[in-house]
């Protein structure tokens, strides 16, 4: 005889039974719109992010910085002057050419003249060779020899003024071209001006002063 005691499932109020989504005040088209809704938001996050790492890119190893051309360690190895009557000088020195790469990506420079000058007119040049400096980097190149005289000055008046007072300020200037190559794909041609100043103890006949720009 079945016990009058015995206890059954509570049912809802319209005799079906009610689903897990209803119980815990959710249905399944609420929870899809949850989804979606999550999923477009890591969607925004996701571009969000992707556009701020591209623009640090771009601003950083992306950026083409214009490389720097240099002068350095001038040794001088004869250097001859007068103030007769018809002052001049002439000089052979070695320096070193620095081509300073702060790109992530070499450089590639080509050959190229370098032109030294007394008070605006050519007293000499050389000649740069070919090369390449790497990433982050600095190329030297050692040992260039440059041979200066005045013969080809038209006026020496202010030459000779400035052989009396013991100095001799010449000037160094070129151009250089070439390409900046960055992952191997994109390449940036980049020209460098090298302006430097020489100013030279003749006395004592060594270097005074080199400053470049």
């Amino acid at each position: 005889m079945a016990d009058k005691n015995q206890e059954y499932p509570f049912a809802s109020s319209n005799g079906y039974p009610r689903s897990d989504q209803e119980s815990g005040g959710l249905t399944a088209e609420e929870l899809k719109r949850k989804k979606r809704i999550k999923l477009a938001i890591y969607i925004v996050a996701f571009i969000i992010f992707q556009v701020i790492v591209i623009t640090a890119f771009s601003l950083t190893v992306m950026k083409v910085k214009t490389p720097k051309l240099r002068l350095a360690n001038i040794q001088f190895q004869t250097l001859d002057t007068s103030t007769a009557n018809s002052p001049s000088f002439d000089m052979s020195f070695t320096t070193q050419v620095r081509v300073k790469n702060t790109n992530f990506g070499p450089y590639k420079f080509d050959a190229t003249t370098a032109t030294f000058t007394y008070d605006g007119a050519t007293v000499g040049q050389v000649i740069i060779p070919k090369g390449k400096a790497g990433l982050k980097s600095t190329k030297k190149i050692n040992n260039v020899i440059v041979n200066l005289s005045s013969t080809q000055l038209a006026n020496t008046a202010n030459l000779g003024s400035e052989l009396t007072a013991g100095t001799l300020t010449l000037s160094g200037t070129a151009n250089m071209t070439g390409k900046v190559e960055l992952m191997l794909i994109m390449k940036k041609k980049k020209s460098i001006n090298m302006n430097c100043t020489i100013t030279i103890d003749v006395a004592a006949k060594n270097l005074r002063s080199l400053e470049c720009k």
